[in-house]
């Protein structure tokens, strides 16, 4: 009687045990299916967002071009013998050359039209040529100028032949469709889009500017938050006592982490600029306002990879005679240096993309002019981003996404070379 019922007993403990893991396992099971879950609606949400920006970025990196015939001639430039190429009249020139194209168009309001068709830029294209070339005075010369945002927008569209859309009408639309018939129109590579700086007209604004403010910008950032960063992480943890004030630095360095960013653009504006004289809207204050905002991560990141370093490291070191500043430099921030590289570059990502600290140190101002050093008034990528996003011109839709794919092309540039130098610091 006693087998029989611990057999009994037996055979339900194991079935209740069989029941435990088969219900631990299909928990198991489901975790596993939420985390693959997770993980595959993260990577195509990611995959959906890129392939929208670049799908509409495409447009951008492409720009139209209207072949003229211009006439070069002197009465018509009012060129007198010995006058400067840079001051005659350049702009009647040139519409009297696209009207000889358009002799059916008489009216003034239809010439307004015809004329609107070229970029405001074709002017002084065709100064730039006459300059360039002086023999071609008198000649009659064919020069690509770039059409206007409307009919650059307005032929991506692929509209049929004489179709009226958004911002051209049937008129304009059938002046289109005679450039076209006569081959006046060719497409080509948007260069002016690397070229150039911003500008109100969309056919001719350009990322050059403000990519050379975000390169000046970020030097100046890594070359003050790098070293600054290491050297107060390095102190805190190989140096520093362990004492009440070094506990409030550390609460401190914490809390600045989560200090939201425009703090930092507001203590640039009261203290870098109004009480030290820097100029606004210059790379310099810009770094300096990125550096306050990355300095915590850095700090903290860096810290972390020096404790990390093993203490039979510094015992050994110790051991043989090294000073603690030895040690320190010589042996454990080369160890930690990898974890350091990966804190900085999160860092420095981070101020790549911040927009709030510049804009209140003005570095949303309209800046047309290619910045030539760190004092330079400049723009940055994404205050750009910003306001061809707040522009209501249809051409600068392409260009806001097309400058947001050069601003992840600049970052991943960043990450490749974090990378690069993590790699080599840790096979040394």
């Amino acid at each position: 009687m006693t087998d029989s019922t611990d057999k009994l007993n037996h055979s339900a403990v194991t079935e209740r045990i069989k029941q435990s893991l088969t219900k631990r396992h299909r928990s198991e099971r489901i975790f596993k299916s939420f985390g693959l879950s997770a993980v595959v609606l993260g990577f195509l949400l990611v995959f959906f967002l890129i392939f929208d920006i670049s799908h509409k970025a495409v447009p951008a990196f492409h720009s139209h071009w209207i072949s003229v015939d211009v006439n070069f001639d002197e009465s018509w430039l009012g060129y007198n013998e010995g006058d400067d190429l840079a001051s005659l009249r350049y702009r009647s020139t040139l519409r009297k050359s696209i009207a000889a194209n358009f002799p059916e168009v008489t009216g003034r309001r239809d010439k307004r039209q015809l004329y609107a068709l070229y970029s405001t830029n074709a002017e002084f294209r065709i100064r730039q040529h006459l300059m360039d070339n002086p023999d071609d005075l008198g000649k009659v010369v064919t020069i690509k100028v770039l059409a206007d945002d409307d009919v650059d927008v307005y032929l991506k569209e692929d509209p049929q032949p004489g179709e009226a859309l958004i911002r051209i009408d049937e008129k304009e639309a059938v002046m289109v469709q005679k450039l076209l018939e006569q081959e006046r129109i060719s497409k080509h590579f948007n260069t002016e889009f690397f070229q150039n700086g911003d500008s109100r007209e969309p056919e001719l604004a350009g990322v050059r500017g403000a990519l050379k403010g975000t390169l000046l910008t970020m030097i100046v950032t890594l070359v003050l938050s790098f070293p600054l960063g290491v050297a107060a992480a390095l102190y805190l943890e190989e140096f520093a006592p362990k004492n009440r004030w070094t506990d409030m630095i550390e609460v401190n360095i914490n809390n600045l982490a989560a200090v939201p960013s425009i703090i930092f653009g507001l203590l640039g504006l009261a203290v870098i600029i109004n009480i030290f004289g820097l100029p606004r809207s210059a790379p310099l204050v810009g770094g300096i306002v990125l550096t306050l905002m990355t300095l915590p991560t850095i700090i903290i990141a860096s810290r972390a990879s020096i404790k990390a370093v093993p203490p039979s490291i510094r015992e050994a070191a110790m051991g043989l005679g090294a000073s603690r500043v030895q040690t320190a430099f010589g042996h454990v921030l080369p160890m930690a240096m990898p974890g350091i590289l990966t804190g900085t570059i999160i860092g420095l990502a981070q101020a790549l993309g911040e927009t709030a600290p510049l804009l209140m140190i003005g570095m949303v101002a309209f800046i047309v002019d290619i910045p030539g050093g760190i004092t330079d008034p400049s723009t940055v990528m994404p205050v750009q981003i910003f306001l061809w996003a707040d522009s209501p011109e249809r051409g600068f839709l392409a260009k806001t996404s097309a400058a947001i794919v050069v601003l992840l092309g600049f970052l991943f540039v960043m990450n490749a070379s974090a990378a690069y130098l993590r790699r080599r610091f840790e096979k040394n």
